[in-house]
């Protein structure tokens, strides 16, 4: 038993979403074996993955704990990435969600429609949101190229890579999961910081849910990954899965090591045999949420 592990998990039934969520129970979890007997009982385990289950709970958490930086070093790395792996696929699946929400209302409303004129503006389409404008149709198409999925097994890739599996000081301090760089004067700066990139630090979130968010916004929004989204559409237009080993290889920008990133990438990916959460699924009707305790 490790006790320094210490959770309180909040299940809510029957919703489909955080705001619908209304009844709840909360449980205080004390060990990583009791953590393993929640993913048990939702059949969220690896016996469960290789039987074919891809049905992954709706689950979130506010921070991470800091005591797991001392438990993912005394544990098996099996066991350290499995648990890292369980609590991000969530996340990332419900961002998709929220994503193709969004598409859906591009896809759908008339072109003059506010809520589409919202998400043309906030997806940088437009420059300002004024309720007059008219959308044309290149630019809903130029839209739907930049509101679209992220590969969770590329997600959570990045995530695993950038965040030293949720150990690195940035994921403690500020839930930074993919190292994005935050030029404000607001952001937590690195201890060896390149005076010549200008007054940079690295972009904190307050929670791990929105840091996910914040990812998938900068890949649809920044011009350093216009080859990612270019590519994604094509596979959209010839019916082809949106896969993380395919789109890896357009990440040659978000580091600086290039084509080794991206190798290092697509490694993790087939090693872990992540390809297989590409095909997962949210559950619809239960939201579980881990609060840290109070220490």
């Amino acid at each position: 038993m490790l006790k320094n592990f210490m959770l309180i998990v909040v299940i809510i039934t029957n919703t489909l979403s955080l705001a619908a969520a209304s009844n709840s129970i909360k449980v205080e979890i004390n060990s990583l074996d009791e953590l393993m007997s929640l993913f048990e009982e939702h059949h969220y385990t690896l016996k469960d993955w290789r039987l074919g289950n891809r049905e992954v709970p709706r689950l979130t958490f506010d921070s991470v704990n800091e005591n797991w930086k001392k438990t993912s070093n005394v544990i098996p790395v099996k066991q350290k990435k499995q648990i890292f792996f369980r609590l991000m696929a969530p996340l990332v699946l419900m961002a998709n969600e929220k994503i193709l929400q969004e598409r859906s209302v591009i896809k759908s409303t008339h072109l003059n429609s506010a809520k589409l004129l919202e998400l043309a503006f906030k997806y940088r389409i437009l420059p300002n949101n004024n309720e007059k404008q008219t959308l044309t149709e290149k630019q809903r198409q130029q839209l739907l190229q930049r509101v679209d999925i992220m590969p969770p097994s590329l997600a959570l890739a990045q995530a695993a890579e950038e965040s030293g599996w949720a150990t690195s000081r940035f994921t403690e301090e500020g839930n930074a999961f993919f190292g994005q760089w935050d030029f404000s004067g607001k952001g937590m700066v690195p201890k060896q910081q390149r005076k010549e990139l200008g007054n940079y630090g690295l972009a904190r979130f307050e929670t791990p849910l929105a840091s996910v968010e914040g990812y998938m916004f900068n890949i649809n929004i920044s011009f350093a990954y216009e080859k990612l989204r270019v590519l994604r559409a094509q596979f959209r237009q010839q019916s082809k899965k949106i896969t993380g080993l395919a789109l890896a290889g357009t990440l040659d920008k978000y580091s600086e090591r290039g084509q080794a990133y991206i190798d290092g990438l697509r490694s993790m990916i087939r090693y872990n045999k992540l390809q297989d959460v590409d095909e997962a699924y949210l559950s619809d009707n239960i939201l579980i949420e881990l609060i840290s305790a109070q220490q």
